[in-house]
């Protein structure tokens, strides 16, 4: 595959990436560019034997060393956190690398990335608890996954067995996280019940399914979360952590951009009254 054929299918995730590590869509993209400018002059950097998304995200941290500037404009769940500890959680948690890759990215030990993890973790104990919906109609399943949630934190805010109780509970209670079944008790289709529920409000969605074909079919767009039944615990909860965190930074982004261009526009509308 040419060099930046290969590149060229990893850039929206590492502009996501980008994005989040920075804490604003203007430095992530001006970073992703000033790598792939890089990139362009020495492309012997970019080690075609290796993984093309492990690869070009070593090469984006190889180039592009400002750390500093990742700590400056996150109003979200990682703006306390050390830059490194937040790129170590972010590439296993939001990208899905492994720890040892992770290491491998960032040039530092596999132990440092541990430390990192489990600092970042510790905390953002109390930032990601949250309260969290779940629209599942076996009542054994139900049970098990709200004693989950709670062994790690989080409250449940109730549980909808049919498409109109979720869609009711949801607008009751205004969860933070929704952990939705297809198959509802009444016949009711469960992704039927998210699309109503995310037509009114912006939050993340986690399907927890025996049947995620259903959910595969490239018929409509496909979910970020998807967990197979019968499911693992620590699955479960790391699907938590990462849906919850990503939300939270997507919304610091929104919030910084819609700040910056308020306050643009009020300085242009100040020099317009000047020059009148």
């Amino acid at each position: 595959m040419p060099f930046m054929t290969t590149v060229a299918a990893e850039l929206p995730y590492l502009r996501r990436y980008a994005r989040a590590v920075t804490g604003s869509q203007d430095l992530g993209d001006a970073a992703v560019r000033e790598t792939l400018e890089a990139l362009l002059q020495a492309p012997q950097e970019f080690d075609l034997q290796q993984p093309p998304k492990r690869e070009l995200y070593r090469v984006f941290h190889h180039f592009w060393r400002r750390e500093a500037i990742s700590a400056l404009k996150s109003a979200g769940p990682l703006s306390h956190l050390t830059p490194r500890s937040r790129q170590s959680l972010l590439l296993t948690a939001v990208e899905g690398f492994s720890i040892d890759e992770t290491a491998h990215i960032l040039e530092i030990s596999v132990a440092d990335v541990r430390t990192d993890i489990e600092t970042a973790r510790a905390q953002l104990a109390d930032q990601l608890a949250a309260n969290i919906m779940i629209i599942e109609d076996e009542t054994i399943i139900a049970l098990h996954i709200k004693s989950i949630l709670r062994d790690i934190g989080h409250h449940v805010v109730g549980v909808a067995r049919t498409r109109s109780e979720a869609v009711e509970l949801a607008a009751r209670t205004a969860p933070e996280l929704v952990l939705a079944d297809i198959c509802l008790a009444d016949g009711s289709n469960g992704i039927d019940a998210v699309k109503d529920i995310l037509a009114h409000m912006d939050v993340p969605v986690i399907f927890v399914t025996a049947f995620p074909e259903r959910l595969l079919s490239g018929e409509r767009p496909e979910p970020t979360y998807l967990i197979p039944k019968p499911f693992d615990a620590a699955v479960l909860t790391a699907t938590i952590s990462q849906a919850l965190l990503f939300h939270g930074e997507q919304q610091a982004m929104k919030r910084n951009t819609a700040a910056a261009a308020g306050s643009n526009g009020l300085r242009a509308h100040r020099g317009a009254r000047v020059a009148r």
